[in-house]
């Protein structure tokens, strides 16, 4: 197993130098600068500015000094919150961010799972399709229309909810942004779900259990559950990577100060560093959970240790 891990982790190493070098040279290669605003500054002022961050200085000495600072933890200074670094504003803001994603994706395995489930023993009837038709509506609407409606409906319409994170406290207010990260995923993984379990009954040692007079509770717990749960498990790493990429426009439409929050304004106000710095954080988590997911994998499957 260990060796399994190590060869995953290897092979992380040159998708996340990918990823850094794409996305310096992406973002600066995007018109304006940090420090373009409507007020024009004097040319004196710019260019001391510009030599203050060693904007002055050619792309490849500019990445060189970057990812020098990358090797040493560092991942700069922000050019919008001048008083704090990226490192800072990612820890204050990601706890926060992790909070809803990870209520998102518990929300999206237990309901989407048992539905998946349900649907399977219930193949052909108007049960399945009545969950199939709801999960391919859930996959076709994205968020970008799902928490707007969120919020239309239960915080502006019916007031059962607070309608930003400002406006509520306690648990009320993280309702609507994890019920709207979990809905397309809770789609998803239902359908997943639905057509692994069917793949599983249909063999022959579930076959071998029911002549063995198994009831179906004991046949899916003991026999279906653990070989139904590889595609799905399988799945969680993009699943996690669409909770985050997600919650970018969540955070935004809820008002919730966590990183998409951040992300979207560095973008706006082109703060290089801060983009960067969530950009590759995020990468990082996505590659490291990915690593997790493959290790799951091995676990439950030990025959693709060997690949």
């Amino acid at each position: 197993m260990l060796r399994f891990a190590l060869l995953r982790i290897l092979g992380a190493i040159p998708t996340l130098l990918l990823v850094i070098v794409a996305a310096f040279l992406l973002v600066r290669s995007a018109p304006g600068g940090p420090f373009d605003s409507e007020r024009v500054l004097p040319p004196e002022i710019e260019a001391n500015i510009n030599e203050y961050y060693q904007l002055d200085q050619p792309l490849t000495a500019q990445f060189k000094q970057y990812f020098t600072g990358l090797l040493k933890g560092d991942l700069g200074p922000s050019y919008r919150f001048r008083d704090h670094s990226v490192g800072e504003l990612i820890r204050e803001a990601f706890p926060l961010s992790l909070q809803i994603g990870a209520c998102a994706i518990a929300l999206a395995l237990v309901v989407g799972g048992l539905a998946g489930i349900f649907a399977a023993l219930r193949k052909d009837t108007i049960t399945d399709r009545l969950v199939t038709g709801t999960a391919m509506a859930g996959i076709s609407i994205p968020v970008l229309i799902v928490a707007p409606l969120l919020l239309l409906v239960f915080a502006v319409h019916l007031h059962w909810l607070p309608s930003s994170w400002s406006s509520g406290g306690g648990v009320s207010r993280l309702v609507l942004p994890v019920i709207a990260l979990a809905l397309p995923q809770i789609a998803y993984i239902a359908r997943l779900m639905r057509a692994s379990m069917i793949d599983v009954l249909q063999s022959d040692f579930v076959r071998t259990a029911r002549a063995q007079g198994l009831g179906a509770a004991s046949i899916i717990r003991h026999h279906a559950l653990k070989p139904a749960l590889l595609p799905l498990v399988s799945y969680l790493g993009p699943a996690i990577a669409g909770i985050l990429t997600g919650s970018v426009v969540v955070e935004e439409v809820f008002g919730v100060p966590g990183l998409g929050q951040f992300f979207v304004r560095a973008a706006t106000n082109r703060d290089y560093t801060l983009v960067l710095g969530i950009v590759i954080f995020y990468a990082t988590l996505i590659i490291f959970l990915n690593l997790l997911v493959d290790i799951a994998y091995g676990i439950l499957d030990p025959r693709t240790r060997k690949r």
